[in-house]
This record gives structure tokens, sequence and C-alpha cells, in this order.
């Protein structure tokens, strides 16, 4: 019944839903069959990222590899670093060798759940793919691989204590990711770099990155056999003595304070993301781009003043995601993305909330780039429609589909 009543509520999501289907099952049959070793990586990566394997199968055949195999060698790094099992002895060097084992075939080692175990199973095959790409690809590839192992070496025996240190962490985390990605496109030749290149391709990463540790406080604060803490202390010892205090109801008031700075934090990279996407010109790469920044900002406004994030999962309806796909071909689209959700956010700011008057003025500044640069952006559909704009189209979907079953059931009985 609950799916029911939200697609009452979101019909317009309905169509959507649909054409995202396809396009999954589109992405399935355009792995390639030709070469076993980039196979089993586009396999690999349909199971640790269905919606990122979507996005980058719209790049073509060179830079899409490319794409596939930096994803994958980095989301295996990734897994070393989140696996709290392994001792830190053992983890350290792994995570500070690990761009020389790209190029060992032999090289193997076993760790992470699920989808995660099996890439690591398997990375010898992901190993083999990158020893295929052009030497260009590589270089970047390994240059990076280098400098998060590192940087993950470092924050293994180092908290997060100041601001400074979140966003140095999340530059080694996910910030190199976008530094990585900019010089893939510099390689393949489709896009040229503006001279601030690394530091709003810097941005793109920290947003994401911070988005994704707002939202997963709870999974990371109850990983067993130890919790991992990236939530800096300079703002999370205002409101409790404790990171895990947070998730205690009799401190819920100060946890979604906590939250909203978290939240506030992470907008400073907005109009740096917008500024990056605005500069590329491969329609395939700005959409690919475009996507994961809509998503985590429209992720950003859900989590805002929502306790639910420290009782369970906190992200947006798969519906409105397939909206973002669909909607999102030009940079109007994604100024009207980010205007829709600045918006939102921007309802649920509270004047008692003690960072009220700098998350209002993030929004503000967010809005105005958005307004200066997206057209007229009260003239287009709006991502976030209201429950009755939904339900009239819902009716208006619902009644030839009745008036179908009923002929088709006269016709029957006839």
């Amino acid at each position: 019944m609950g799916s029911f009543s939200t697609i009452l509520r979101h019909a317009d999501e309905i169509y959507p839903l649909i054409k995202l289907k396809l396009a999954i099952m589109k992405a399935q049959n355009q792995i390639p069959l030709d070469d076993p070793h980039l196979t089993l990586c586009y396999s690999l990566l349909q199971n640790v990222s269905k919606s990122f394997s979507l996005v980058i199968q719209q790049l073509g055949t060179e830079l899409r590899n490319a794409v596939c195999v930096f994803y994958l060698i980095l989301r295996a790094l990734d897994t070393v670093e989140d696996d709290t099992s392994i001792p830190m002895e053992i983890k350290v060097p792994i995570l500070i060798a690990f761009h020389r084992h790209i190029y060992d075939r032999d090289w193997h080692f076993t760790c992470g759940t699920k989808e995660y175990k099996v890439l690591m199973d398997q990375f010898h095959h992901v190993s083999a793919a990158f020893q295929q790409l052009e030497k260009g690809y590589q270089e970047t590839i390994e240059d990076i691989t280098k400098r998060m192992g590192a940087g993950m070496a470092k924050f293994i025996s180092k908290e997060v204590e100041m601001v400074d240190d979140y966003d140095e962490y999340c530059h080694f985390a996910a910030g190199l990711v976008g530094l990585g990605l900019s010089k893939l496109l510099l390689t393949s030749g489709l896009e040229i770099l503006t001279p601030d290149w690394k530091q709003i391709s810097n941005s793109t990463g920290l947003f994401l990155q911070k988005t994704n540790i707002i939202k997963d406080y709870l999974e990371d604060v109850n990983e067993i056999p130890k919790p991992r803490m990236f939530w800096p202390r300079e703002i999370w010892g205002k409101y409790v003595n404790k990171l895990e205090d947070l998730k205690n109801e009799e401190n819920s008031i100060k946890a979604v304070q906590c939250l909203n700075e978290m939240v506030t934090n992470a907008l400073t990279h907005v109009e740096d993301c917008l500024k990056y996407m605005a500069g590329l010109r491969d329609p395939a790469i700005f959409k690919s781009c475009a996507i994961p920044q809509i998503v985590a900002f429209g992720t950003l406004a859900l989590c805002y003043k929502n306790v639910q994030v420290f009782r369970g999962v906190v992200k947006l309806r798969r519906g409105l995601i397939a909206k973002v796909i669909d909607r999102t071909k030009t940079m109007d689209d994604v100024y009207g993305a980010f205007y829709d959700f600045s918006c939102m956010l921007k309802t649920k700011v509270e004047k008692n909330d003690p960072n009220a008057m700098k998350t209002l003025k993030r929004l503000e500044a967010i809005e105005r780039v958005c307004r200066e640069n997206g057209g007229d952006l009260h003239k287009r559909k709006s991502y976030v429609n209201g429950e009755t704009q939904s339900m009239a189209l819902f009716i208006v979907m619902l009644v030839p589909l009745l008036a179908i079953l009923v002929f088709v059931y006269l016709k029957h009985t006839n």
C-alpha cells in the first residue's frame, strides 16, 4: 500500500521510472563481449553501482572504458579502507602500495562483503583491463591511486578533528577522483580545462563525499567491529561529548542542529560545482557529471533538519532520481534542479537554528547563480512537484487506462 500511495503522490515520476528501467536493460545489453576482462569489469560495475554504470554508458567507448576501470580501482581501494576488520599493520601497506598492485595481475586480497568482496576476488580482471588502456589514461589512474592510497593511510591513524582535517580527508577520498576524472577528460581530447580546474574539480568530489558522509552517519557509526567516524569534532563537539551520542533520542534537538551545520558546510562547494559543469562541452560527459551532483544536492535538501539521518536510511526516491536522469540535458536543467532543491531546503530553515544565517546566505548565493545563468526558472517544470499536481496527473493517466480495461472486459464477456 505504501508503494501505491507513493505513486499517487508522485505520478509524474511513473514515466521516467519506466524509461530508467528500459535504459538499465539497454546498458546491460551494451556490455562488451569481445574482451573477457572488460566484460567482467562492466558486470562488476553494475553490481557495485547501478546508477554510475548507467551514467557512464553514455560516454564514448574509449573514455567509457577508462572511467569504468578508474572507478573500479578506486572502489577496490576504498573497500580496503572501509573494512574495519583488517588490522592496521596489514591495511596501511596495502593502501600505500595499491598503485603498484594494479600492474600485477596475480595480486589478490580478500576483504569487504557482498558485491565488494566479489570485486576484490575478481580484481585481476580489473588489473588486466587497466593494462590495456592507453598510456595517458594509465598514468592518470596510477597517480590518483597512489595519492589516494597515501591519504587514506594517513587517516587510518589520524582522527578528523578540525574542519580542515575533514576537507583534507574528503580531498583524498573524493577530491582526487574529481581531479583524476578531469585529467581523463583532457586525455580523451573531448574537453579543455579552465585555469582553476584543480580547485573546482576538487570541489565536485568534496561535495559528493560530504553528502555521503552526512547521509551515512548511522551506518558508519554502527560499523562492526569498530565505528568509522568522519564528522569533524570541531563541529559535532559543540553539541555532544561523543559522536555516537547524536543517535540517542534524548539528543535529537542537538543532533539536528549538528546535522544542519554539516549540511551548511557542504553547501560551500556548490558554486564551484556549478562552474565546473558549466564549462563542460561534450553532452555525454556533461550529463554523466551533472546527474550525480543534482542527486547529491537533492539528498542534502532531504537530510537537512531530518532526524531520520540518526535513525535509519535517508535517500531520494528512485522516481525522483529517474526524473533527474530523464530531464537533465542542458546546463539550464542543472540550474533549474539546483534552484528547486535550494528552495526546498530554504523552507526547512528555522530562525532559531544556530547556523540559520549561514545556511540562508549560502542558499541565496546558490539561487542567485541559478537565476543569473539559468534563464526564466519559473517557466520550467519543477523537479519538486506538489502532491495536488501529481494527483491530478495520476487521474489523467488513470482514466484512459480504466477505459481500456473496461473495453477489454466487455469484449471478453460478449
